[in-house]
């Protein structure tokens, strides 16, 4: 079997999976892209490279891995390596743009949406737009810069109240603030371009979304003596949909994802939609480096980093 060479910045999200590849005794090496020298003179070692760079990398304060993770892909493709998730997976990993172009060439809806660089930008978007509105960062992750606004003035307290938070591309998108009337998200996971399961989750406390078992947040409670306890909060928001795949939703959807993915070349991913109260179905999201989380998953025996082992330890196998 070849190597597998895992090409991250995040050892937590990495963890898992390490621990998944050792057990089915896949031989594998980490690539931490967090100050790491690419010798683009020499050639890449042989081996099969999945890449799960993450646009959320700066908030964690590796701000330009993303960009050297990028230069590393192509050079690794530019020298006939099998790269799963390559070069064109990470340009919609880091700009919703980019996802949002992807989704409409397969005919999935996607929210209005116009980019802005600037606050002129922002207000003269929210005023085509009309209220209620939300602003994102074109590159996040986690949802980070999701912020929710009912009219113009919150709107411009916010950008002009010495409180607002750009992109680290510096593309602040203003997008159609579509309601749930549940309060809710659906999640597609899927591994080897098919659907692995989804899920529902609840976006009633906010959309910082992360399901790893790393961006668990704890949260003070009381018992019933009145004394403080810290209990897990981030679970709570996830259940999995049973038969996901039956469902009418799923069978209108799932073929354009899978056609999405088979485009551009993406073997992991997460699609993220949401219903609004007429049951109209927009996808706003692709999670292009996606997580799981070990006590959602333990209730229906199916674990998304062993699934990609056994993934990767098939096409390890095929290549050799």
């Amino acid at each position: 079997m070849k190597t597998v060479f895992l090409i991250h910045e995040n050892k937590d999200w990495s963890e898992p999976l390490e621990k998944c590849l050792h057990k089915i005794g896949l031989p594998y090496v980490e690539w931490y892209m967090v100050n790491r020298v690419i010798n683009m003179s020499t050639a890449p070692p042989d081996g099969i490279f999945y890449n799960r760079m993450s646009a959320s990398a700066h908030s964690r304060g590796h701000r330009y891995s993303p960009e050297l993770t990028a230069g590393l892909l192509a050079w690794l493709e530019a020298n006939d390596r099998l790269v799963i998730n390559g070069s064109n997976a990470i340009r919609l990993e880091l700009s919703k743009m980019v996802q949002y172009s992807a989704l409409k060439e397969v005919n999935i809806q996607v929210p209005r949406t116009i980019a802005a660089t600037n606050d002129v930008g922002i207000l003269e978007a929210a005023e085509f737009l009309r209220c209620p509105i939300i602003t994102k960062h074109n590159r996040a992750g986690k949802g980070l810069g999701v912020k929710l606004f009912k009219n113009e003035i919150e709107l411009k307290e916010y950008v002009f109240g010495g409180f607002f938070e750009p992109s680290i591309d510096g593309i602040t998108l203003v997008q159609d603030y579509i309601e749930a009337p549940d309060s809710s998200i659906t999640r597609i996971e899927f591994v080897n371009q098919k659907v692995l399961y989804a899920l529902r989750v609840d976006t009633s406390d906010g959309f910082e979304l992360c399901p790893a078992d790393s961006c668990e947040i704890d949260q003070l409670g009381d018992t019933i003596d009145g004394s403080s306890v810290l209990k897990k909060k981030i679970n709570s928001k996830f259940d999995m949909i049973d038969d996901f795949t039956t469902l009418p939703i799923a069978q209108t959807l799932v073929p354009k994802m899978e056609r999405l993915m088979k485009k551009v070349g993406i073997d992991v991913a997460a699609f993220e939609f949401i219903l609004d109260k007429d049951g109209n179905c927009f996808v706003y999201d692709i999670n292009v480096n996606t997580n799981y989380n070990k006590d959602i998953e333990g209730k229906s025996k199916i674990s998304g980093f062993a699934t990609i082992a056994n993934f990767l330890k098939k096409v390890s196998k095929s290549h050799q």
